[in-house]
């Protein structure tokens, strides 16, 4: 089979990059290894997986009817709604008949004397080869599961799961004892939910995690009308914030140190009430001056202290680290949770864990018994899931190579010695850092208007070229030096994974990478080389 764009994944990236390659009259051909659509909210059904932007917020804008017609039950949408309005996308826009699912992609290798790439697939049952002229990786930023490298790790005799990989089927866990390894945001969603139904629960906590309440609650319906009324209007708000989100409740542009510290509080109480990740809008400078975030760390540990009633455990608790350097968690009940008697928090700095056992998890000496395991472990973020696939550019460079010390790209977008192939919401772009729907659409946009332009210009390849991919990963660095975003080991910088460098991946600042982009295609795609 020979199509014009072969797109690997079928998530809400690869869903909109296969409609919008149909709209250009290109033959497109998608595969997915799931069974379904939805990337990120097929995998991930753990309890209380839901978005961490307001559902108005996280979905599709490029088709008005499909945003009036769908309506959001909350406002943050748990997972089984969003995988809901992933399949009826799909639907919608008749996605399904060029997508094939329970397949992966294995290898991929630029053919330059044929300027195609042969892709290698593989099925339940068989492998074969098809060809594309564009190859286009909508593969997720946190798609690639990760075990913790703990002795033992297969010997446990009870059931055991991952937040990321969990099963289509619903998991009861009442009456039984349950052990939780791991604190970021997939834990911190589930672990009050599987609180109420297990006998026990332990937490083992390497890294106190900074989380704000939700808030979440029923979508209200006559803000949903305003919005509805101007969805443009509104997307437009938002895709002038920095992370592309949030225009109801916009940063403040002042610093935390012009006012009193009775202004400070105020302003993060505000934030608090409201809830979300608009906590850190309070002040325009907690992620630049460390005298800022010290103040918006000390109201969090405030607040855990508040919540939690045992001094001990509260303590433990509270991250010591720059708030927001990693990605800040928003929560329903995480704290109080530990104010249940069948609660309790082991930490990890004070009872190093040592083994998983058949029976448990040895810690500090101690071995805890437990009937099932959940690993909420987090992924190998941004370049996990792009480097699990053997890709081959030109002279059969492997992309693993040539990342070895890193990622490196223009834009975010393509990589140098690779032509034809487009990355979408890669390291180098926002990505993570943003609403990843306005993201993926942007990515999508400006990946499709590229194709149209090569069609009318008859160009044939495009590759970013060297000089240029060093400069963007240059100032993707320098952004990130002005702030704080490197002063904590986080998966931004990949430092959840044993021996992946240390590279900040994502660009901060949504708005000033737009224009970046929309000013490189004004000039003929400017930085790329074309053929």
């Amino acid at each position: 089979m020979e199509v014009d764009v072969l797109i690997v994944g079928a998530g809400f990236g690869g869903m909109y990059m296969l409609h919008k390659a149909r709209s250009l009259g290109l033959r497109a051909r998608a595969f997915e290894a799931g069974s379904g659509v939805g990337g990120t909210w097929y995998w991930n059904r753990y309890p209380g997986a839901r978005c961490d932007v307001d559902s108005l917020e996280y979905s599709y804008q490029f088709d008005e009817a499909l945003q009036q017609e769908w309506q959001w039950s909350e406002r943050y949408a748990p997972q089984p709604e969003i995988l809901r309005y992933a399949e009826h996308v799909a639907e919608r826009f008749s996605l399904k008949g060029d997508i094939q699912f329970n397949t992966r992609v294995e290898k991929a290798a630029y053919d330059e004397a044929a300027e195609r790439w042969r892709v290698t697939v593989s099925g339940a049952s068989e492998t074969w080869e098809t060809s594309a002229r564009f190859l286009i990786l909508a593969t997720g930023c946190l798609s690639s599961a990760k075990l913790p490298e703990i002795e033992g790790i297969g010997r446990f005799a009870g059931e055991q799961y991952h937040t990321g990989r969990w099963p289509h089927h619903a998991v009861d866990f009442s009456g039984k004892r349950v052990g939780v390894i791991g604190t970021g945001s997939s834990a911190i969603q589930s672990i009050p939910l599987i609180a109420r139904q297990a006998k026990s629960l332990v937490v083992f906590q390497r890294t106190p995690t900074y989380s704000v309440p939700a808030r979440n609650r029923p979508t209200d319906p006559a803000y949903e009308a305003r919005v509805k009324s101007d969805y443009a209007g509104f997307r437009a708000r938002n895709s002038r914030m920095l992370n592309a989100f949030g225009s109801d409740l916009p940063r403040n542009e002042t610093s935390a140190l012009s006012v009193g510290a009775d202004r400070r509080t105020q302003a993060f109480e505000k934030r608090w009430e409201h809830g979300g990740l608009p906590f850190m809008g309070a002040f325009n400078d907690l992620l630049l001056n460390a005298e800022a975030n010290t103040a918006a760390a000390e109201f969090v540990r405030g607040k855990i202290q508040e919540i939690v009633q045992d001094p001990a455990t509260a303590a433990r608790l509270m991250p010591r680290q720059t708030i927001g350097c990693k990605r800040l968690c928003v929560d329903t009940d995480y704290y109080a949770t530990f104010n249940r008697p069948n609660v309790r928090l082991v930490d990890l700095r004070e009872s190093p864990l040592e083994e998983i056992t058949p029976a448990g998890v040895r810690s500090g000496g101690v071995e805890h018994a437990f009937d099932c395991l959940v690993f909420a472990t987090g992924f190998d973020a941004m370049t996990g899931s792009l480097l699990a696939i053997d890709i081959r550019g030109r002279g059969g460079l492997a992309l693993r190579d040539k990342w070895r010390d890193g990622p490196r790209t223009y834009l975010g977008l393509g990589s140098a010695g690779f032509p034809n192939l487009f990355t979408i919401s890669g390291p180098g772009s926002p990505s993570v850092l943003t609403n990843m729907m306005v993201s993926i659409e942007q990515h999508v946009n400006w990946i499709g208007e590229c194709l149209d332009w090569m069609r009318r210009e008859q160009h044939e390849c495009i590759e970013a070229a060297p000089e240029a991919e060093a400069a963007w990963g240059a100032h993707v660095n320098a952004v990130a030096d002005r702030t704080l975003f490197p002063s904590c080991n986080s998966w931004y910088l990949g430092a959840n994974v044993p021996g992946k460098p240390r590279v900040f991946m994502p660009l901060i600042g949504f708005p000033p990478y737009v224009e970046k982009c929309n000013e490189v295609a004004a000039r003929g795609y400017e930085g790329f080389v074309l053929g």
